[in-house]
């Protein structure tokens, strides 16, 4: 078992349930490093704006896949959108996510 799934978990089953119930997937870095790359169809909703987007976040009625660089700040998006009745799943850093999907 590598140190991310130590830190992290291993989420790989949920985040492909969650795929073929139509999830999105929101990118928690900042716009700037959003620029940079991303996982294509993705959402950049920087973390420090998350709890302001919790509303249209709800309207979306889709389970929720976040991403960051490392899987640092997408693990704390993820426990907000939890915490407020949204399905929600770690994917870690976007670019081991994107070759997941």
């Amino acid at each position: 078992m590598g140190l991310l799934n130590l830190l992290f978990g291993n989420n790989e089953k949920t985040i492909k349930d969650f795929q073929s119930q139509g999830a999105v997937i929101i990118d928690v870095r900042t716009v700037a490093e959003f620029k940079q790359g991303a996982i294509k169809g993705s959402k950049n909703i920087p973390l420090q704006i998350l709890s302001s987007k919790l509303k249209d976040i709800k309207k979306l009625d889709k389970p929720v896949i976040t991403c960051c660089a490392s899987g640092v700040r997408s693990g704390r998006a993820a426990t907000i959108l939890k915490r407020e009745g949204i399905p929600s799943v770690n994917g870690g850093g976007w670019k081991e996510l994107n070759a997941l999907l």
